[in-house]
């Protein structure tokens, strides 16, 4: 999330009593989570494991609980409690806000786009020109639609991500984390029946121009899809994934979080991808892998009686 305008680095240390080392005349720009952080941005760090990712990271501010070395040009925010520290800092500068009408007044909508009965439209919403919203569909808090976006029936944009902060030295284990970020579609997009588009935590999920969803599409949190791509029903797609330009994935294919899928890819249905796969390639099964050689692995699988036979038959 950026902020509305730069946030001095005193005001920030007194919201969430931290001791301030580096330079506390310092401005942060904006708040965000390791995967996506830029420069001026704060972060939180709160395990060891984490400590050397988020020094040497983008992020010009570091909310720790431990005063470590770092990079001159970084300043640190130690605190007990980062993951508190983080929460109180989303909560001031983007607050929940309720809604009682159908179509927030904050909202604003282009000319020629067509809004069906019973479609919720939240709080600072951005509707493009000559989109059609059909009935049930829900864009919540901060969503930005571009031109020409055809989206169905039981569609939710903006929902909470899944995303939660974990200990399991607590009695309760999973934190949310409150999120911030917006779900980003931009033109020319067609979107299914009962898809779900999940806010990002603290950046921004994307699908890029000229993209179709079909139906029952889930794209977790931050991730980011690229430009005419082309997703069948049941594709689900874990959080900060990036899909490159024109990929293809078929129907119920699951992607885990924070890979890459390269440009041109296609995976065939039902697979599961795990890591990262080049692009200009076709991938089946789970793991998906290149898909001429799952191909010859399952002719030789079915010669294992013929082979076992004539081994025994010696």
């Amino acid at each position: 999330m950026k902020f509305t305008e730069p946030i001095a680095i005193s005001i920030i240390a007194d919201l969430i009593r931290a001791n301030v080392v580096g330079n506390p005349s310092a401005f942060a720009t904006g708040i965000n989570e390791i995967h996506k952080v830029e420069e001026g941005d704060l972060v939180f760090v709160d395990h060891p494991k984490y400590y050397d990712k988020c020094i040497n990271s983008n992020a010009s501010f570091i909310i720790i609980n431990k005063q470590v070395d770092c990079p001159e040009d970084k300043t640190l925010l130690v605190v007990d409690n980062p993951f508190d520290a983080y929460c109180a800092i989303v909560k001031k500068y983007r607050p929940f806000e309720s809604s009682d009408e159908m179509i927030s007044k904050s909202s604003v909508v282009g000319e020629g786009t067509t809004i069906f009965p019973n479609v919720f439209i939240g709080n600072h919403v951005s509707i493009g020109k000559h989109c059609i919203i059909y009935p049930n569909v829900t864009i919540l808090d901060h969503c930005i639609i571009g031109d020409h976006v055809v989206i169905q029936s039981g569609t939710v944009i903006g929902s909470n991500a899944f995303y939660y902060n974990t200990k399991k030295d607590r009695d309760i284990w999973y934190k949310k984390m409150p999120d911030c970020g917006r779900a980003i579609i931009e033109n020319h997009v067609e979107i299914g029946a009962n898809c779900t588009i999940d806010r990002g935590v603290s950046h921004d999920t994307i699908l890029g121009a000229g993209t179709k969803l079909d139906n029952m599409v889930h794209i977790g949190h931050d991730t980011v899809v690229g430009k005419n791509c082309l997703m069948a029903a049941g594709v689900a797609i874990a959080g900060a994934v990036t899909v490159e330009d024109g990929v293809t994935l078929w129907g119920q294919v699951g992607v885990s979080k924070t890979l890459t899928i390269g440009k041109n890819a296609v995976v065939l249905g039902q697979s599961g991808v795990s890591n990262t796969i080049e692009g200009g390639k076709v991938y089946w099964g789970t793991p998906a892998q290149d898909a001429q050689v799952k191909r010859r692995e399952l002719v030789w699988v079915k010669r294992i009686p013929e082979l076992w036979e004539k081994i025994m038959g010696k």
